[in-house]
């Protein structure tokens, strides 16, 4: 269809306020209005809802835009209808939030022609009275919005998708557009498949965001982390997701608490509700959004400066997706992720209900999630890479890596051994199956095929397999390796690879971070801190911070203790950050309690008094986290219990805790300086030889309080329950 330029311009100011069209954007509507099919892949913020909205109004008859979120087709319909108030009817979305009467408004509009673009979820795509009202509808083309969810492999995917196709030929055929912002090379092939667009024009835009800082922390007390993070950017608008509705509701309580206006979005409030909170985040009447991942979806509201997962994301597609909701003003915005192998392992367990083959594709998914938070390379290097792009520097200066850079070593040996095994197998297999064979692991998956048996099994015996699992990694992104496209995951050795075995050559390779309660237990030993870094929320005043670890470590001397029983490492970056100079102030720390406070606070308040005088320093105001009621009162209660010496089954049972989470608040009121005598349930649940040679081993050998550490030292026969209550009683005796 031949579409003047000057009217194509005149739409473009009058309805979206541009004088030019940003990137693909014009290539992909003239595409489209030469009535070809078109595939759309473009990030979150590069202007993907113009590509079908400008078309439309342009074009004679309707589009139909399939979109799966009902907060999403509102906010494009008031958008549209915000530019041209005359016409109401020129945009409508038709979906289960419409009542009888609004259902008819919206038939009569689009049969007598005034609408130009209709709004639907899959759902109601595939009713047969709305199969029978499009029939009668010119149709100016087909607009699959979110099409990643067409794909099993897409992190959102949808069954109700996977209908379009018969539903569009049912209808009557018109050119297609399928768009999305995060598709892999397999979720791209899957979406032209299904819709029979495999001659579709592909514009393919950079995913590369360079204004998003990148970083993830380890999850410990997270909520602490975040309210000092929004307290540090006052004004600011962020989203903070979480997996569950009931974290959403814990967290958005908290921040309100707190003194951070804050509302939940979840699909457990009613339509209105969300709606609402919607609007108030955009009309900044709120701060900060807590949202379980249906938010955001399309949301145009370009200046939210931070985004924050207090869970990992189940996929690199969801988490880029969420991600990509900052900075979309092209201005810096900070995407921070909590991460802890706890996590990933709720996760898995949530999928067991699932059949085999779904199982078997998130934990793909999730595997590429561990890889990622875990990994200490680049941040954008990798996201690009999982995309199919590549960056063309190895530090882009503007994530927490590249920001903080771990040594590099000449990977050529085992990056050769990674091929040559790979190129010995007849047939091809998973990342993680190879690094389990180099490093000399047999699960049931080796042994099946026998390859404990190979002549290259604990070839790499010196290293385990999350080492090897990063050398893979990285042989991905330099293009040794690739992952077949078709069957998922499993790797083979490309061209250049074969070259490389051929005539190797140096490549730096970078060993993986190491995060509290993750496969391999420990914790990062990354004492030395940017001042980027820091001003990120990595640690506060880097010459204060060292003072400190040299008082501690003075102390821990005199009074023949480890150094974390003094006072642990989140303790210390909270004192550089705080300047505490009151026992009060010091008990706002993290795991600081009353006691422990008393106990060992004075020479440590009085050297930060001294270099806050010397230094004169303004100090922040006083930070402190005010808990939520309800949690209050469990503690009050436990407290009470265990006075009353009940047993901890009868407690959880009273609380509808899990036992794991019973332990957590036992942790919690512990650290906080409160002394329980737990003595009473140890002695029936634990010998008295695993008490001593726990309570022994927390005394003299560990460097921190981390179970994983006491588990890797103490050997097989103790397991993580006994450690925990023992580490709780040594808590009390010695370390308050």
């Amino acid at each position: 269809m031949e579409i003047d330029s000057e009217l194509l311009y005149s739409k473009l100011k009058t309805f979206f306020g541009y004088d030019a069209f940003k990137g693909d954007q014009e290539a992909i509507i003239r595409n489209l209005l030469e009535g070809k099919d078109t595939f759309v892949l473009m990030p979150t913020g590069g202007g993907k809802s113009l590509c079908f909205q400008l078309p439309a109004l342009v074009m004679p008859g309707t589009a139909i835009v399939i979109s799966p979120l009902i907060a999403l087709m509102k906010n494009q319909v008031d958008v549209i209808r915000g530019f041209e108030e005359k016409q109401t009817g020129i945009a409508h979305f038709l979906n289960s939030s419409l009542g009888k009467a609004q259902i008819q408004e919206v038939r009569n509009d689009v049969l007598s022609g005034v609408t130009k673009l209709l709004y639907v979820a899959p759902e109601s795509l595939t009713k047969d009275e709305n199969v029978e009202l499009l029939k009668d509808v010119n149709i100016s083309f087909y607009a699959i919005d979110e099409a990643h969810c067409i794909s099993e492999w897409g992190h959102d995917f949808r069954p109700e998708y996977r209908r379009i196709r018969n539903m569009v030929q049912m209808i009557g055929r018109a050119p297609i557009m399928a768009l999305t912002a995060t598709a892999t090379p397999k979720v791209q092939s899957d979406i032209q498949k299904n819709l029979g667009i495999m001659d579709a024009t592909v514009f393919k835009s950079s995913f590369n965001r360079p204004n998003l800082y990148y970083e993830v922390r380890d999850k410990v007390e997270p909520e602490k982390d975040i309210i000092r993070y929004i307290k540090q950017n006052p004004g600011k608008s962020g989203i903070i997701y979480c997996l569950s509705r009931k974290k959403v509701e814990e967290i958005a309580n908290l921040l309100n608490i707190n003194g951070i206006r804050a509302l939940p979005y979840h699909a457990g409030l009613d339509a209105k509700t969300r709606a609402d909170n919607q609007d108030r985040f955009l009309m900044e009447d709120v701060e900060v959004i807590v949202a379980t991942i249906a938010f955001g979806m399309g949301i145009d509201k370009p200046d939210v400066r931070f985004v924050i997962h207090y869970d990992i994301p189940k996929s690199i597609e969801g988490y880029y997706q969420e991600t990509g909701r900052a900075g979309r003003d092209g201005e810096q915005a900070d995407c921070i992720t909590y991460y802890s192998y706890k996590d990933i392992q709720k996760l898995e367990k949530f999928m067991l209900g699932k059949p085999i083959s779904e199982q078997e594709i998130g934990r793909q998914l999730l595997m590429e999630t561990v890889a990622y938070a875990e990994s200490s390379q680049c941040r954008r290097k990798l996201l690009l890479n999982y995309f199919g792009e590549d960056y063309p520097r190895d530090n882009c200066g503007i994530c927490d890596n590249c920001l903080n850079p771990k040594q590099t070593f000449d990977g050529r040996k085992e990056m050769s051994l990674v091929i040559k095994l790979i190129k010995s197998l007849p047939e091809h297999f998973k990342l993680e199956h190879i690094a389990l064979i180099l490093s000399g692991k047999a699960n049931a998956m080796v042994k099946s095929y026998n390859h404990d048996k190979v002549p290259l099994y604990g070839a790499g015996s010196d290293h385990n397999e999350k080492f090897w699992s990063a050398v893979i990694h990285q042989g991905l992104i330099l293009h040794l390796l690739e992952k077949e496209i078709e069957s998922y995951g499993l790797l083979y050795v490309t061209e250049k690879g074969e070259e490389f075995f051929r005539n190797p050559y140096e490549i730096r390779l970078v060993e993986d971070r190491v995060f509290k309660g993750t496969a391999g237990g420990g914790e990062d030993d990354d004492d030395a801190i940017s001042d980027k870094a820091a001003m990120k929320g990595g640690g506060g005043d880097p010459v204060l911070l060292s003072m400190l670890k040299n008082l501690r470590k003075d102390m821990s001397k005199r009074l023949h203790l480890q150094p974390w029983i003094i006072f642990g490492d989140p303790a210390l970056d909270d004192m550089s950050i705080l300047y505490p100079i009151t026992f009060d102030e010091l008990h706002n720390c993290q795991g600081v309690g009353e006691g422990k406070a008393r106990k060992y606070g004075a020479e440590f308040i009085e050297l930060i008094k001294r270099y806050v005088e010397e230094n004169d320093i303004t100090r922040p105001e006083d930070f402190v986290v005010k808990s939520a009621p309800t949690r209050s009162s469990n503690k009050i209660y436990i407290i009470q219990s265990v006075d009353r010496k009940l047993s901890l089954e009868d407690i959880a049972d009273a609380k509808g805790m899990e036992m794991d989470e019973l332990l957590d608040e036992l942790e919690v009121i512990v650290s906080s300086g409160t002394k329980l005598d737990l003595n009473y349930y140890i002695r029936q649940m634990v010998d008295d030889d695993i008490v001593e040679d726990i309570f022994e081993y927390f005394k003299e050998e560990a460097t921190s309080d981390s179970v994983e550490e006491a588990r890797e030292k103490l050997g097989p026969d103790y397991d993580d329950f006994e450690i925990r209550l023992v580490r709780i009683k040594f808590l009390c005796e010695v370390a308050s």
